[in-house]
């Protein structure tokens, strides 16, 4: 019996990496496979992803590298609904609940809305994880499943699947924990693959930018967007990217169901003028990007918000995967408020430890294993510009631990700061670039 001999010695590619070559398609290729086929051990693989974070990759390698993720699992397939399809991605942030109202007000405007979504991990908020606070409501559906619900409703969110970009999953875990998962190639692999292979036909890019955003300045976000936006339209994927603000949180929510109470707030044609204004921009772009599969949007978001369409496509999906769209909505028994000491105006509201307070009440998890308080968040009364009065209200918190109470306290006192009117801190704009 003779063992088949591999085409490249995985130490040979490492070095060339390590060394500022470019791998050839074929190197990229056998590298991803070959890891998934166990043929590459878990420290050459990590050393690789260090030699990629160090020296960066060309355009043409981080499409391939982009590919071979892709070729590892299933690439679903929406031809048989008969319309056009889009989706949109989030690179996460605190509050950020835009998800849940975008896809049925596309859906309402007659584009298809498939959508694989993620947890949480840390400060940033999960999708599945705020729609897990619905009662009943299930994240895993089968692709039959999740085409039925396409079909019969016009958008679904739901969990991937793990045959789904398989290569992705693996390497991602090893980035984790081996200071790797800052590689902009290799952020923008793990996403774009994952969209690519999820079928879409047009994809937009909500890439955050500031404090409690993975991009903390303008420049690391614009890089990532074009990188990622080459990537989807090489890949025959209609993609543009919008830059938008993550230095101060999204509305007045962090913490899952009471997101999805302020989902419920704007789908009834009230909330925070921030949110809707983001939805909107988004959901104009999805409809914009769909038009090139001959797309005709019948109707624009804003009206699809305001006469409650949308909110019908809402109780429609929520229903359709298993969600009691009447029922209670969890919240923490325990609460805590913040009161303003002085007078004034809230001068600074930081997203990033807004996050870090929702995470510590129980909203968030620190390890993927971790079990999540849905009833668990910040709400926060006022933001930056806004008068403020000694004893009024800035936080409420919420939690079903007490003891957590302490912790998020500390974080809090980090996110905000009151004084004069000419202290007030210079916002980023809520769209600060727009990259196609």
């Amino acid at each position: 019996m003779t063992v088949a001999t591999e085409p490249f010695a995985a130490v040979d590619l490492i070095a060339a990496k390590r060394d500022k070559h470019e791998l050839s398609d074929e190197h990229i290729d056998w590298f991803v496979d070959a890891y998934v086929r166990n043929v590459i051990a878990e420290e050459q693989m990590s050393a690789m992803a260090m030699a990629i974070l160090l020296n960066g990759m060309s355009r043409r390698e981080i499409v391939r590298w982009t590919n071979a993720y892709v070729n590892s699992g299933e690439r679903m397939d929406w031809s048989r609904l008969g319309k056009a399809t889009a989706d949109k991605h989030s690179t996460g942030g605190v509050g950020d609940k835009i998800t849940l109202i975008l896809n049925p007000v596309v859906a309402a405007c007659g584009v298809s809305v498939p959508q694989l979504s993620g947890r949480g991990l840390g400060h940033t908020g999960g999708t599945l994880d705020k729609l897990e606070a619905i009662p009943g409501w299930r994240a895993q559906l089968t692709n039959e499943e999740m085409f039925s619900v396409l079909n019969s409703v016009g958008a679904v969110i739901c969990a991937a699947s793990d045959t789904l970009a398989p290569a992705d999953r693996r390497i991602y875990a090893l980035r984790d924990v081996t200071a790797t998962v800052e590689s902009i190639p290799l952020i923008s692999a793990s996403i774009m693959s994952k969209k690519i292979a999820e079928g879409t036909g047009a994809l937009v890019l909500d890439v955050k930018v500031g404090s409690g955003a993975f991009m903390k300045t303008v420049e690391q976000a614009r890089e990532l967007a074009h990188t990622m936006v080459g990537i989807g339209n090489d890949a025959g994927v209609t993609t543009r990217a919008l830059l938008t603000a993550m230095d101060v949180p999204l509305g007045r929510t962090a913490g899952n169901a009471l997101e999805v109470h302020e989902v419920l707030e704007v789908l009834a044609g009230g909330g925070p003028s921030d949110v809707i204004d983001l939805t909107v921009a988004l959901a104009r772009e999805m409809l914009d990007a769909a038009t090139s599969q001959g797309a005709q949007p019948t109707r624009d978001p804003a009206d699809v918000l305001n006469d409650g369409t949308a909110m019908d496509v809402w109780r429609k999906m929520i229903s359709a995967q298993g969600g009691d769209v009447d029922a209670y909505l969890p919240l923490g028994q325990h609460s805590h408020t913040v009161v303003a000491d002085s007078d004034g105006f809230l001068t600074r509201l930081d997203a990033f430890q807004v996050g870090v307070a929702s995470w510590r009440l129980g909203a968030g998890r620190a390890r993927k294993e971790d079990a999540i308080d849905m009833g668990a968040g910040v709400r926060w009364h006022a933001v930056p510009g806004e008068a403020i009065h000694a004893g009024q209200p800035l936080f409420t918190l919420h939690t079903n631990d007490e003891a957590r109470i302490k912790n998020a306290l500390v974080a809090l006192s980090q996110a905000f700061s009151v004084g004069a009117a000419d202290d007030v801190q210079q916002r980023l704009p809520l769209i600060i670039d727009r990259i196609v």
